[in-house]
């Protein structure tokens, strides 16, 4: 059938995604978080293809390159750091207690996947989040702050920043087997108490 002019300049309708696509894709992501942690920046395409029983052209039709698919695994990292902070931080009975356990928790994950760090590293030059995923780990600190701040449990001049700069000193000494980073978490959280 023959397109008119108006049917040429209107953009299809997007399709959602097939059902067998989703799982595939979600496939490649767990297999890639897999392959990275285990092996970091030496983990390649074919290998990730392989673990997650779909064919290197499944895994290019999700993610056109290496560093897109890097990119996805540490969003899905973040997106669940966000997640318990969300759901178990700010539960805690006390805001000392979630902004401890927030920084524990992602002091576990960077520990259990230094190869994916080291991968993120290499593809990006930095394992620092961007974006929305940045965003939303800033909401749950800054609440867990204001939160500490009227129960008179964190210090008046504390904030978001001193987190951010506390988390990235925490991936440098995991990352570099500075010392024993459960001792860097109690001592940010002792300094930041009034």
């Amino acid at each position: 059938m023959p397109r008119t002019a108006a049917s040429a300049s209107s953009p299809a309708p997007r399709r959602r995604p097939r059902a067998d696509a989703e799982r595939n894709r979600g496939r490649v992501l767990d297999a890639a978080r897999e392959m990275l942690r285990a092996h970091g920046d030496e983990a390649q395409m074919p290998e990730i293809a392989r673990a997650a029983g779909v064919g290197i052209g499944t895994v290019y039709r999700h993610f056109p390159n290496r560093a897109a698919l890097i990119a996805a695994v540490g969003e899905q990292r973040q997106a669940e750091i966000v997640e318990f902070g969300r759901s178990r931080c700010l539960a805690c009975p006390t805001a000392a207690e979630g902004l401890a356990a927030y920084l524990t928790h992602i002091g576990e994950v960077l520990d259990a996947e230094r190869g994916l760090s080291a991968a993120i590293e290499a593809a990006f030059g930095s394992t620092e989040p961007a974006g929305e995923g940045r965003e939303r780990a800033e909401e749950v600190a800054a609440q867990l702050l204001a939160r500490g701040k009227e129960e008179g449990a964190v210090r008046a001049d504390a904030e978001v920043e001193d987190v951010v700069m506390a988390v990235c000193g925490l991936a440098a000494v995991i990352r570099n087997d500075a010392g024993d980073w459960h001792r860097y978490v109690r001592t940010v959280c002792a300094g930041l108490r009034p």
